[in-house]
């Protein structure tokens, strides 16, 4: 050992901050019998508490009678610092590293030009007090909850080598087929907690939260790289461990669409209840239960599903009741991966009412779809704009394409004048969004990988891809209008309608007289050419209708043009 370089303080010294920390330790102790509300609140007010007196402690040189309280206070601090954070920041740890640093400071050498895992083999492979392991060892579990949280496992796997190996001096054996960070994990031997050293949370607890975490964060990792059956057993493994029901209901819930993608549905049906039945306030559960159902065909459990999640969103959600004991280190803290938030997004209301509006549309089911689509316009039409989500991740269609959707649901039930006035609404808000003319060049794609000086150009192709939209949207509302004056007997009005639509889409230039579409036309287009076709053919009967032979006689020839085929053949003969 080499010499220390600071001296010990005062034993009185030293006995006051000890009875501090088992003050402070008893009174959250105290804190956590009282329920999670008091713990709550307790933990934010003993975050700085331990917070003052370690920086009390750390006034003084390191001395190594003192490091074992000094770290053991360190660990109480950092616990409540996550506790009392609603996610992990990396920058936080940084108290581990002054505590090391100070280790090795008494120890009479130094490590600042280290990183941190570097800082970590120095000090287990130099330090030889023994009184010194136990509290490294839990300190090193708590670095290794914040390595955790940001998905560096290799780094995990290594400190739990090195903390293994401190001891053992051997390399922890794992079994085939066996997970290695998890056998690591579970082969680390908890230090003894000395009466004289007042924890927090117990290592034990911890340790068995970093091995639920662990096991959930590559589950969900695996899940995401497509290996399945990997996914399913750390999954599993995972919802054998220590967490809370808010946490285990996650689990299944991941588990039951893990074994959905594997092909099984009836097992993904039994996670999927297992977990409602765990906690039934896990609402994306409910989600992925009618999704399966919607797989297996059976359409009235599909919708009953998401009629319940519904009504559950719209209530308000009840405080998480839970039996478990409230500790500092959870697993929610610890497992955040794309795929997690995706698996256990959380549905607005209004993407709820659109699916099932969707859904029963798609069914046949024409008067609940258009009950559902009109609550869900009113949701638009109000304003309530933070119940309808806008990322990426969302069920929701464009604004304009759920409008011109409950109109064709209006007209499937015979309500036509409905249905013009929700496409007047489309046709009202694209007004001004779409320039007097609109050109494509026929080699314009999006590049596939967008190379540094392709940024301009994706940018106008991205204008002029919403220009697309607009204008699509604008012209279908159009040619909807049309059909439904066609439904009423108002042939003039009609008219009236196709030719606007035509005229809307007179500002694209589609094709000229012979030319079809080719494959470098974007997608946009090609719906244009239906609409226009649609349109030429709609207003070409209501000619006929009105007498007007010629007229009708070269629409459906503007329409042998833009499509041709028999179908419009049969026109000419008429």
């Amino acid at each position: 050992m080499k010499r220390q370089r600071g001296a010990a303080p005062e034993p009185g010294c030293l006995r006051a901050w000890a009875a501090e920390s088992e003050a402070l330790a008893g009174r959250w102790r105290a804190a956590r019998r009282a329920g999670p509300r008091g713990a709550e609140a307790a933990a934010r007010q003993q975050r700085g508490a331990f917070g003052e007196l370690l920086l009390r402690m750390r006034g003084l040189p390191a001395a190594l009678p003192t490091l074992p309280l000094e770290l053991t206070v360190l660990y109480n601090s950092l616990l409540f610092v996550l506790g009392t954070s609603d996610r992990v920041i990396e920058g936080e740890a940084e108290g581990i590293r002054q505590g090391l640093l100070r280790v090795l400071e008494a120890c009479g050498s130094s490590g600042q030009d280290l990183s941190t895992e570097e800082l970590w083999q120095k000090v287990l492979l130099e330090v030889t007090d023994e009184t010194l392991w136990a509290p490294l060892h839990r300190l090193g579990a708590l670095q290794a909850a914040w390595w955790l949280a940001a998905s560096r496992l290799r780094s995990v796997a290594g400190l739990f080598q090195l903390l293994s190996s401190a001891e053992d001096l051997g390399r922890v054996p794992c079994s085939v087929g066996e997970n290695e960070l998890l056998a690591l994990l579970k082969a680390w031997k908890v230090p003894a907690e000395g009466a004289s050293m007042s924890l927090v949370q117990s290592a034990e607890d911890l340790k068995e939260t970093l091995c639920t975490a662990a096991a959930f964060l590559q589950g969900l990792q695996e899940m995401e790289a497509g290996n399945l059956p990997a996914a399913l057993s750390l999954l599993q493994e995972a919802a054998g461990g220590l967490c809370s029901k808010r946490v285990l209901a996650q689990i299944y819930t991941c588990l039951g669409c893990c074994a959905q993608q594997m092909g099984k549905p009836q097992t993904a049906l039994q996670h999927l209840k297992r977990a409602l039945q765990v906690d039934f306030q896990c609402l994306p559960a409910l989600y992925h239960v009618a999704a399966v159902y919607q797989e297996l065909g059976e359409m009235d459990v599909e919708l009953q599903a998401l009629g319940l999640l519904y009504e559950a969103l719209e209530k308000k959600p009840l405080s998480a009741a839970s039996s478990s004991p409230y500790f500092l280190i959870r697993t929610e803290l610890l497992v955040h991966t794309p795929i997690h938030t995706s698996l256990l997004r959380h549905r607005q209301p209004s993407e709820v009412k659109y699916l099932l509006a969707q859904r029963c549309l798609q069914e046949g089911r024409v008067a609940d779809a258009v009950e559902h689509y009109l609550d869900f316009l009113a949701v638009l039409q109000e304003g309530l704009q933070q119940q309808v989500p806008l990322d990426g991740g969302s069920a929701l269609p464009r604004i304009p394409e759920a409008f011109l959707e409950a109109a064709s649901a209006l007209q499937q039930d015979g309500r036509h004048r409905d249905a013009i006035t929700v496409c007047e609404e489309v046709i009202s808000r694209t007004n001004d969004l779409i320039p007097r003319m609109l050109e494509v060049e026929e080699g314009l794609e999006q590049p596939e990988s967008p190379s540094p000086g392709t940024g301009l150009a994706g940018g106008l192709l991205s204008q002029k891809r919403e220009s697309l939209h607009c204008l699509t949207w604008r012209a279908a509302a159009y040619l909807h209008q049309g059909w439904a004056w066609v439904k009423l007997g108002e042939n003039k009005e009609a008219v009236t309608q196709f030719s606007r639509c035509l005229s809307e889409l007179l500002r694209f230039p589609l094709c000229g007289p012979g030319a079809e579409p080719t494959g470098n036309l974007l997608a946009e287009v090609e719906v244009l050419q239906k609409i226009r076709l649609l349109s030429l053919i709609g207003r070409g009967t209501q000619f006929l209708e009105l007498g007007k032979h010629k007229e009708a006689l070269l629409d459906f020839h503007y329409g042998l043009q833009v499509s041709p085929g028999p179908s419009l053949c049969t026109w000419f003969r008429v």
